[in-house]
């Protein structure tokens, strides 16, 4: 009960700049989106996985009689010299707006080709960090083909510092899209282990939402939703990719997760797997789903509640909160199990780095909203931990 008074007497704020269009087909009303935002020069960021599925084919119709250009040139785990390329191309053409085509590599490249292009930079390095930008960026429309990252409702990029191989973030309400066009229809082409990695990244968002320091009672309700959609949902997208309904809920789950996160934080999940990521090139979904019941397990004591909440909605039965929470992280790793999740080992991990990932992992931005403190040896000992399980 006091854990209650706690929660509704202390302040919050809530910021959702983005208008989202969900539905299938939506994508088919592009060209009226962008008159009602003056884009009439978009520059389109995508990568070649989307030009390779068709989904740009489907565009066709919608961008044929309008003036654009297609930025490719996307990685996974974006790099910063793709933003600075896509930059320097777009510079060219002058664009009066953005659309960015993809999972989070396009939207967050797109995210940081559009603060270059606003404040007249050469290099993305500079803008690292919270609130470092000053000009209003271009209008931006986010269209997602993937269920995971939530990017499209989001105002943070991560984008990779080919310097160090680390990943950094851009936080700036100035970057979330004006518009996310959220058509399931658009994810159906993405791969089985692809609609996993992505899907876990999703559930790892709602739960970091749900349990750090910073989460609100407005978080906590899209955070518990989504894991409900996700948990119902998930296998089913996995097993059956042409179930639209599992698809539109993912879709839908995601975008709810990244609306929660945005609000809040993510915690020490997101600093582990940024470290891995950076590192290896690793695909960050993954990262989130080996790591997520290692950290949950880490957490259990200081979150029985909110964990026994995520048992239930997993459909467990308990006596306790103490099991319930046990439940949980029981539950989060048959969920891995039933979608294929792989060991660490996939992630390219070397004992060897393991120091150096700590490390990273313990400056992350969001390490500080992980509800149990985490220093440097508590996150190599995790580490350690899936090397040992491998």
């Amino acid at each position: 009960m006091e854990d209650d008074v706690e929660v509704f007497t202390k302040d919050f704020g809530f910021d959702l700049p983005t208008k989202i269009e969900f539905g299938i087909g939506k994508i088919n009303t592009l060209k009226e989106k962008l008159k009602r935002y003056g884009i009439e020069r978009p520059l389109v960021v995508t990568d070649e996985g989307i030009k390779k599925a068709g989904i740009l084919e489907e565009m066709k119709q919608e961008l044929d009689e309008i003036d654009h250009k297609i930025f490719d040139g996307v990685e996974a785990n974006p790099k910063d010299v793709n933003v600075e390329e896509g930059a320097e191309f777009a510079k060219e053409f002058e664009p009066d707006g953005i659309i960015a085509v993809g999972g989070g590599s396009p939207i967050d490249t797109a995210k940081g080709i559009n603060v270059l292009l606003s404040e007249k930079a050469e290099t993305v390095r500079g803008f690292y960090g919270k609130d470092t930008m000053e000009e209003n960026s271009l209008p931006f429309i986010a269209i997602p083909t993937t269920s995971g990252t939530g990017s499209e409702v989001t105002f943070s990029a991560v984008i990779t510092d080919t310097e160090y191989d680390q990943k950094r973030s851009l936080r700036s309400v100035k970057l979330a899209p004006n518009l996310a066009i959220l058509d399931p229809e658009l994810t159906e082409t993405l791969p089985e282990s692809l609609t996993a990695y992505s899907g876990m990244d999703a559930f790892t968002h709602a739960i970091e939402a749900y349990t750090a320091k910073t989460a609100t009672p407005l978080t906590d309700s899209l955070a518990l939703h989504s894991m409900q959609l996700i948990v119902d949902h998930l296998p089913r997208a996995v097993d059956e990719p042409d179930d639209m309904e599992a698809r539109s809920a993912m879709l839908l789950a995601s975008t709810l997760a990244g609306i929660s996160f945005n609000n809040s934080d993510v915690a020490s999940v997101h600093c582990m797997a940024e470290a891995l990521g950076g590192r290896y090139d690793a695909p960050h979904g993954l990262c989130n789903s080996i790591i997520l019941p290692y950290v949950m397990d880490y957490n259990k004591e200081y979150c029985e509640e909110k964990y026994a909440r995520v048992a239930e909605l997993m459909g467990y039965s308990f006596q306790d909160t103490e099991k319930g929470t046990k439940k949980a992280v029981e539950g989060v790793r048959k969920l891995n199990e039933e979608i294929g999740i792989p060991f660490i080992d996939e992630t390219g991990l070397k004992e060897s780095d393991i120091e150096m990932l700590a490390e990273t992992s313990a400056k992350n931005l969001s390490n500080e909203s992980n509800p149990r403190p985490m220093d440097k040896k508590d996150y190599v000992e995790l580490f350690d931990r899936m090397v040992k399980d491998r």
